[in-house]
């Protein structure tokens, strides 16, 4: 049976060979070894990565991706079909508990730009006649989603294997996020960055952020209004600070 060197797997499969070697750390792609210890790989490894990527696209996390492998193997479709229906089902649940979250922070955001065009204009310091300075309240008074919700799963990013399924887009995803954060102020904070910009780009980068935590799911992005100023919060493990540092860079 022809084998693959590490270099030739990620020509036919489009998967870097960081994150080749990553997955057979983690168990899902074993390599063979040839006399002089180069990986080798057979033709299965093409198949074994697309279902990797199927899976992950779905939003399983690396842990499953394994178990759901295991099964793959034994080359059963029915059984496949009857250990990814389950965990389908539960990443639905989740989509549709945090679209209810997405859809009350964003009605938030709203009531605060609502907010500031009726707050008069004065040359003097906020004090407290200003309602911003009141914490989660919107015009009607309501407050926002208590941290229960979005904040229930606010560490999980701790635990996610830095893998990411962008591949050879990663390029092309550094260059989107280098023109939203043009000209934007840095800081250093721990486990990551904190970037300061113009509130207009805030749907943007909204957008953007929910996409990439699909592909990088090790990523944790906060979002902080303060008037004219956007402060975005980028988090990752130390294992993923290289990516952290190569996606999130400013430029004048």
């Amino acid at each position: 049976m022809d084998m693959m060197r590490i270099s030739q797997l990620t020509e036919r499969s489009g998967v870097p060979a960081t994150t080749l070697r990553f997955y057979e750390s983690a168990g899902l792609l074993p390599a063979d070894r040839s006399p002089a210890g180069y990986r080798l790989y057979g033709e299965d490894a093409v198949q074994r990565l697309a279902f990797i990527a199927a899976a992950k696209h779905l939003g399983l996390p690396l842990g499953e991706i394994g178990e759901l492998l295991r099964v793959w193997e034994s080359g059963a479709c029915r059984e496949v079909k009857a250990d990814l229906r389950p965990r389908i089902a539960a990443r639905i649940a989740d989509a549709e508990n945090r679209a209810v979250e997405l859809s009350a922070f964003t009605a938030v955001l709203h009531g605060a730009l609502e907010h500031l065009d009726v707050l008069p204009e004065r040359d003097h310091r906020c004090d407290a006649q200003c309602s911003l300075l009141s914490p989660g309240r919107t015009t009607s008074g309501a407050r926002p989603p208590s941290s229960g919700g979005l904040g229930a799963g606010a560490e999980r990013w701790r635990t996610q294997a830095v893998a990411c399924s962008l591949g050879e887009s990663v390029p092309e995803r550094a260059g989107q996020w280098r023109r939203l954060l043009s000209g934007a102020r840095r800081e250093e904070i721990e486990d990551g960055v904190r970037l300061l910009l113009p509130s207009e780009r805030t749907s943007e980068i909204a957008a953007l952020a929910a996409t990439e935590q699909q592909c990088c799911p090790f990523f944790d992005f906060r979002l902080h209004l303060d008037g004219p100023v956007l402060g975005l919060e980028v988090r990752a493990p130390a294992e993923g600070a290289g990516m952290l540092a190569e996606l999130f860079t400013t430029v004048p």
